[in-house]
């Protein structure tokens, strides 16, 4: 079926069909939606940190600072800014301790800015090698660092764990975490447990095992290492837990790495000595082919409760048993005490991509609740005894048709979300992202290692239509779409929905002041009413702002900050979707306060020329093998159908120089040092001159169109 009919059946269906939004409700009676505002000294002292991730280990990235509050938040304005030198996508929350401020740029580059000024005083670049870009889904981007005695701690995108001193940015100890031959990669931020630097790893769309580790933070020796999913089980397991969950797998799931990767969430419970991970998804994500007699495939899509101090494990709640959609819980985890049903509880909560918001009592792992803060058709609801998901009869259906929603988006990926105490509301960055999954039917895509990023899943449905650019473009906007949601999480329920706009809203910040920060991808940074959602103050950022804000005080001040630069996850594998925003990459560091007069220098989106391609010389059925290879093996980093985000080359552009050496890039890997590595165990010289004419054929369409 054409993807042009699917997405007339999805828009159908999201407006007709029993895919609902959650109902939008006034505020509550209890949250003031009074516009003026008196500061209060107390909460803005004179000097206020940002000095851990989420501000605090709760995570909830909620600010006592109000003196920039709904009655005064127009007077915001640009202070200073900084350009970041690598040019790809930012996600990072910076730390600001000290008067200094400590922020991640792709390719894992730490700079260190005095928070007044912007002046640098120093810059770390850990060498990450180029060609580590093909080992990795989404981006060679960092979500920022931890800090502890002095130190700095960072991810690299190579899978190492780095020890910085804070005042100079000298490395005082660098570990290897990860094994380098296979394809994984860290873009989350570490945290700290005790005396302990904690971090995971991404990598499970090109099939490895997920773990976290656990690092002395003095040494950087290891002290724990917990896998989230069982190895071969011709060999011992490492603990009574890997054996559990072996029970629950079938087939040869450990020659398909099995996945799991604990790539974002990581929540520290000192209270408790708890440490909370979010496990991600299967490898690949399509279950029939890693687990082909089904099961629970624990602890893929779960949250687990360990020691920190051992790594040994407490509970765990699956929010997707048997998964299979590439349904992560890797999304942000915050910590908090509720009143449910007149009873205080320690509780967890998690909005993670299927679209239930999850509150469970964080001492036990028991659900509390679980509804849908997005849109949702794969299940029904949540079984209040047994924790499960009611699926829906057609929900593992693969065959190219039926749409799923949310799907490996998600309805909430990993910008973060905030919570505050005062109006009792969770702020999340929502989704509707639906696609169609088909499985395979060729032999090699059955088999471990049959391609690059073998999913599991034929990816030829994700290809656009063949039609008009424009045409394409205005239905991918209207069929994927963002929304900033407040939820309440004791009444499961949403309070407010704002604007419907572009997917990937950027994270939430939430004050004192009643106010919401979130950057998006319109090119602007927002202030919104906590109470009401009422838009009341924006700046322009020049890019796309994914990642979510701070605010801390100096000289008794009170600053926003955010990193920004369009890329990451979206840019790429969802490049079709974004192909028409023509969002430039502008990665910078913005501070605003009260006054603020600056203004950002002129950026201008300028049009790449198109040449004039070389005539396609091969038959249609050459041309037609060539959008099969590049489909399965090019199209997670140059775009669905040659659309990228623009993050890596859109190859309809390729001058003639390139094609001239298309075989020697795409077999020889003469460009890998630009992170364009060898294809030469996937696809064959054959296959490489296919692709090249499969390009020629939709550059020249390209080209006509423009006549």
């Amino acid at each position: 079926m054409p993807i042009a009919h699917r997405f007339a059946i999805l828009l159908t269906t999201l407006h007709l069909a029993g895919c609902p939004a959650v109902e939008e409700t006034s505020p509550s009676a209890a949250i003031d939606t009074e516009r003026g505002h008196e500061a209060s000294e107390e909460a803005s002292p004179d000097s206020v940190e940002w000095p851990r991730h989420g501000l605090d280990h709760d995570e909830q990235r909620f600010s006592p600072l109000d003196r920039i509050h709904r009655g005064n938040v127009d007077e915001l304005g640009l202070v200073w800014s900084f350009d970041l030198e690598e040019r790809r996508g930012v996600e990072a929350t910076p730390l600001m301790l000290d008067g200094v401020l400590y922020v991640t740029a792709g390719w894992s580059v730490v700079y260190a800015l005095d928070a007044a000024s912007g002046e640098l005083l120093w810059r770390h670049d850990p060498q990450v090698p180029r060609s580590f870009l093909a080992k990795g889904c989404c981006d060679a981007v960092n979500r920022g660092v931890a800090h502890r005695n002095g130190r700095i701690f960072v991810g690299t995108y190579d899978g190492r764990l780095v020890a910085l001193d804070a005042k100079t940015g000298d490395v005082i100890w660098d570990v290897q975490t990860t094994d380098r031959s296979q394809p994984y990669t860290i873009t989350g931020a570490p945290r700290v447990a005790g005396d302990k630097v904690v971090i995971g790893n991404g990598g499970a769309e090109l099939g490895v095992r997920g773990y976290v580790s656990a690092y002395d933070a003095d040494t950087g020796e290891l002290a724990w290492r917990f896998h989230t999913v069982p190895g071969d089980p011709a060999h011992p397991f490492e603990n009574a837990e890997m054996e559990r969950a072996a029970a629950t797998w079938s087939g040869k799931w450990w020659k398909w790495g099995g996945g799991g990767t604990v790539w974002d969430a990581i929540t520290v419970d000192p209270e408790l000595d708890l440490l909370y991970i979010g496990v991600g998804n299967g490898s690949p994500w399509n279950q029939e082919l890693r687990s082909p007699d089904g099961g629970d495939n624990l602890f893929l899509a779960s949250i687990v409760a360990l020691r920190p101090d051992t790594g040994e494990y407490v509970w765990h709640y699956q929010t997707t048993p048997g998964e299979t959609w590439d349904f992560t819980a890797t999304q942000h985890i915050m910590l908090a005490d509720l009143e449910i049903e007149g009873r205080m509880r320690k509780v967890l909560m998690q909005a993670p991509k299927n679209g239930f918001f999850y509150v469970l009592d964080r001492e036990t792992g028991e659900l509390l609740s679980a509804e849908p803060y997005t849109t949702v058709n794969w299940a029904t609801g949540i079984d209040p005894e047994t924790g499960r998901p009611i699926e829906t009869t057609d929900a593992r259906t693969f065959d190219g048709e039926h749409v799923v929603v949310p799907s490996n988006g998600g309805g909430h990926n990993w910008p973060a979300m905030s919570f505050n105490p005062k109006t009792g509301l969770v702020y999340i960055p929502t989704m509707v992202f639906p696609a169609t999954f088909k499985s395979p039917t060729e032999k090699v895509d059955r088999e471990p290692g049959g391609g690059r990023w073998n999913v599991g899943f034929d990816r030829m449905g994700a290809a656009p239509p063949e039609l008009p650019e424009e045409e394409v473009n205005r239905i991918l906007d209207e069929a994927f779409s963002g929304q900033l949601v407040a939820w309440d999480p004791v009444a499961q329920k949403a309070r407010w929905k704002g604007k419907i706009g572009r997917p990937t809203g950027g994270g939430t910040l939430s004050t004192a002041g009643g106010l919401v920060f979130q950057g998006g991808q319109d090119g602007h940074i927002h202030a919104y009413d906590a109470a009401t959602g009422e838009d009341l103050w924006s700046h322009d950022t020049q890019t796309g702002a994914m990642a979510p804000p701070i605010t801390f005080a100096l000289g008794g001040k009170q600053f926003i900050t955010a990193a920004v630069g369009f890329g990451g996850g979206f840019a790429a594998e969802g490049g079709v979707v974004a192909h028409g925003w023509k969002i430039p990459n502008v990665p910078r560091v913005l501070v605003f306060a009260l006054g603020g007069n600056k203004q950002l220098p002129p950026s201008e989106v300028t049009e790449r020329p198109l040449p004039k391609p070389a005539p396609v010389t091969a038959t249609a059925e050459v041309v037609a093998r060539g959008k099969v290879v590049y489909q399965r093996q090019c199209a997670y980093c140059h775009g669905d159908g040659l659309r990228t985000g623009g993050l890596n080359p859109d190859l309809r552009y390729s001058p003639p120089g390139i094609h001239q050496i298309w075989e020697k890039i795409v077999i020889d890997g003469i460009l890998e040092a630009n992170g364009m590595v060898n294809f030469a165990e996937f696809a064959t010289p054959e296959d490489a001159e296919a692709i090249r004419q499969y390009v020629l054929s939709e550059a020249q369409r390209l080209h006509e169109s423009r006549q």
